[in-house]
């Protein structure tokens, strides 16, 4: 288990210690009913060595931003490549690849590769987001992104004064348009459905069609698309 992440964590419905492999955040949680289990759950851990070697091995290979690297975005093929002054989307007159420059090594240069592709990421999910809640008929929230690890996209129907609100994860710019589309439409069908009942599916196929496929995606896939940039 050496060089193996293990956080330790508490949840107090848990009804006995376990763990279990986090593929976003790379990491081994172990979970114990109360905090005087703690221990127990550290040291299941241990016990457990060679099963957390072995799921840790199944994660794909972490993917750091680096120049030359051919990255997809929204399902389109876009070269990373050194530049100077501020990083920024390059979309070539003649229809060639598109590119992404961006100064600096290392994390820094992943740094500037990685805000480059959450404006682009915003652009484009404020704008689906606008289509879809126009097809719903309601307002178009407010839209932001972030590097969430455990959800794709979350809804905050307008409540007590406060404006409706959509967040993305920015990865999802690394996932094929028709995927990120399908998120789109998820969260926006939330804004009149706060479940995941009939109803709110009906709205989902509305917009998108079967859903199931872009959620095997997602199942299958996620791990790959969290691991870029690390």
């Amino acid at each position: 288990m050496a060089g193996a992440v293990v956080r330790l964590r508490v949840h107090r419905r848990a009804r006995r210690v376990s763990l279990r492999l986090d593929r976003t955040r790379r990491e081994i949680v172990a979970t114990a009913p109360s905090p005087r289990r703690l221990p127990e759950a550290a040291a299941f851990a241990q016990e457990r060595a060679q099963w957390i070697a072995e799921r840790l091995a199944e994660l794909p290979p972490a993917a750091p931003f680096q120049p030359g690297m051919l990255v997809d975005v929204f399902g389109t093929p876009v070269r990373l490549e050194a530049g100077s002054g501020r990083a920024r989307w390059i979309e070539p007159e003649d229809g060639s690849t598109p590119r992404i420059a961006a100064m600096g090594e290392g994390e820094g240069y992943a740094r500037a590769v990685t805000l480059v592709l959450k404006r682009r990421a915003l652009a484009v999910l404020t704008e689906r987001t606008a289509v879809h809640c126009e097809a719903l008929g309601v307002a178009v929230p407010k839209v932001s992104v972030a590097d969430a690890k455990s959800r794709w996209g979350s809804c905050r129907p307008a409540t007590r004064g406060l404006p409706a609100s959509i967040r993305y994860s920015w990865r999802l710019a690394l996932a094929p348009f028709e995927v990120a589309d399908y998120v789109a439409a998820h969260e926006c069908a939330h804004l009149l459905e706060l479940n995941h009942g009939p109803r709110f599916w009906a709205h989902v196929r509305t917009l998108v069609g079967d859903e199931r496929r872009h959620r095997a995606w997602l199942r299958a896939e996620g791990a790959r698309l969290h691991a870029f940039g690390r």
